[in-house]
This record gives C-alpha cells, structure tokens and sequence, in this order.
C-alpha cells in the first residue's frame, strides 16, 4: 500500500511539471536592454530639452581648472527620482538608462549615483535640491537658479551629499 501511494505521487509530480515545462516552452521571451547616458533627456520616453543641473565627478577645485572642465560630468533637466537611472517596460522588453559621468575627464565613465562631489546649476528659471536618499529624502542641498545673467558657479556638494547624492528635484 505504501508503494501505491508513491507511485501515485510521483505521477502527480510527473504531472505537474510537464504542465509547468510546458507553459514555460510558449511563453515569449523577455528581453531586456540596457545603455548608459549622461543626460536624462536623452532617455526616449522623458521629455525635456537639455540638462540644467550639472554633477561633477570631482570638487569644484579640481572639476574646473583654467577655464576648462577636467571632471566628467552628468546633466539634469527636471526632477529624476534616482541617480542609478530608469527602466520602463516596453510590452515584453525592459528598457534601462543608467546615468554615467561622461565628457572625459576624471571619472568618466562612472556611475553616477553616490559619485558627485560638486554641482553647477545653470538653470535660469529653475531652482534645485539635491537630495540624499533616492525619491527625494535625508539631506539636501538647495541651488538657486541662475538667472539671466549669471554665470553657472560651481559649488561643492556639502559633506553630508558629496560622494552621496541619489536624487535631484526642483525645489
């Protein structure tokens, strides 16, 4: 009688895993694809014409030296819950833009997110926080816009933010 009732089980079991093998050999394919951008108006589905909020690799001591910027950099326009970056699902593919620092220099290349130790905001209209928790929590650091004739200062991130930064909001 023990034997009978293994016997019935395992069939059981036989059984249910066909079933599932089966439903898994005609499901679609799920595909996902990931790029890397130092902007996030040039992830597709965010709409928005250029960055106005930049994040140096480095201090501004170092990120700008005669003029010229020697750090790489990342620019924002708008608010962006997460420095790691964005996914979107697309039917069945998922889609994914992590920001990097980029336009050579010291740390190109690099993830972003918790990475920046300085900030320029070369908004004219707009004001920003960058914040240390991603979704806009813990610290922040608030940067006035710059308006019609300013000249875009740089400004490091204060020590609570810098190498410490997840999100940035108009504040």
């Amino acid at each position: 009688m023990r034997r009978t009732r293994f016997k019935k089980k395992t069939a059981a079991c036989a059984v249910a895993f066909a079933a599932v093998a089966a439903v898994m050999a005609t499901a679609g394919p799920v595909n996902a694809a990931e790029y890397t951008v130092m902007d996030n108006c040039d992830v597709p589905w965010i709409n928005c014409s250029y960055g106005d909020l930049w994040l140096f690799y480095n201090s501004k001591d170092i990120a700008v030296q005669d003029g010229y910027y020697k750090s790489a950099f990342t620019t924002f326009y708008g608010n962006v819950s997460d420095h790691w970056g964005t996914s979107q699902y697309q039917g069945s593919s998922l889609t994914t833009y992590r920001y990097v620092f980029g336009n050579g220099g010291y740390g190109n290349g690099q993830y972003m997110k918790n990475n920046a130790a300085s900030v320029q905001n070369c908004a004219p209209d707009d004001n920003y926080r960058v914040y240390y928790n991603s979704g806009y929590g813990g610290t922040s650091q608030y940067f006035a816009k710059n308006g019609p004739y300013g000249d875009c200062n740089i400004t490091d991130l204060i020590s609570a933010l810098k190498n410490n930064n997840a999100s940035s909001h108009f504040a």
